[in-house]
């Protein structure tokens, strides 16, 4: 039942781009309601998302955050949850029409690729009873992952309209996107959020199980730390850097972070 209710959610992913990418070529009137049509499907996935976690959770009696399958699901609905409340507070609503892409892959791999297994190896935590402390570093971890996903999408999309600002050549699209000034200011929010929440997860993974025994293990989470800490900084105005470059590093810098997915401590199942 809970893989039936992800399948659908992914579905939905699917169904709340296509109808904006296809109406690119239209009038800016049907762009415009496609890109209207995009928030109920993106809210029915992201329901459907909310059912999945929360029987995964009742199953697994914790956080549903065993596996690398799970986490990429966490991401999605992270992304997806950030979205919302980014897209209310500043009016960005068609910003989800490009969420949705990003929600629908990490979910269609997820559902396609032999990751729903248990964890096994150096990163189970052997322990009759699951230490609060793990739960917290694992949803605080891919929380901070949802933010700067969404940081990214907020990133490119200010280099997209600023390419067409330059060539002069305006599509469709261009006229319902949120102002570039909003899309660079909630890059850098969403980037010093994301970094917020991911010291606040390994704060507590250093309590849960102290310094990680592999030193690949910890040396790609220092890194995506550091590298998110300078972009943090850099988005509080603490240092000088200019709202492409910013744009562009958290796009370069989500390549990164993905690839530390399978770095996160997994909660034992």
């Amino acid at each position: 039942m809970d893989r039936r209710l992800l399948f659908a959610s992914t579905l939905c992913f699917l169904l709340a781009f296509i109808r904006p990418l296809l109406a690119q070529s239209a009038s800016g009137n049907r762009f415009a309601a496609a890109a209207r049509w995009t928030f109920p499907v993106l809210s029915a996935g992201f329901l459907l998302q909310t059912a999945f976690l929360y029987l995964r959770g009742r199953e697994l009696g914790r956080c549903p955050l065993t596996n690398l399958f799970e986490v990429m699901v966490f991401v999605s609905w992270a992304t997806v949850l950030f979205y919302f409340l980014v897209g209310n507070a500043y009016r960005l609503s068609p910003l989800g029409a490009f969420t949705a892409p990003l929600a629908f892959v990490l979910q269609a791999v997820a559902l396609l690729a032999p990751l729903d297994r248990p964890p096994s190896g150096s990163r189970v935590v052997l322990a009759a009873r699951v230490d609060p402390w793990l739960e917290f570093h694992a949803a605080f971890s891919v929380l901070a992952y949802g933010a700067f996903a969404l940081a990214a999408i907020s990133g490119a999309l200010y280099l997209w309209q600023e390419r067409q600002l330059k060539s002069r050549h305006l599509g469709v699209a261009f006229f319902q996107l949120p102002p570039i000034g909003d899309l660079g200011r909630v890059n850098g929010r969403l980037l010093a959020l994301g970094f917020a929440l991911l010291t606040l997860g390994l704060a507590a993974g250093w309590v849960a199980l102290g310094v990680p025994s592999s030193r690949l293990h910890f040396g790609w989470a220092l890194t995506t730390w550091l590298l998110y800490g300078f972009l943090a900084v850099a988005a509080l105005g603490w240092k000088k850097l200019a709202p492409r470059r910013l744009a562009t590093l958290s796009v370069l810098a989500l390549v990164i972070a993905f690839a530390t997915l399978w770095g996160i401590t997994f909660i034992p199942a």
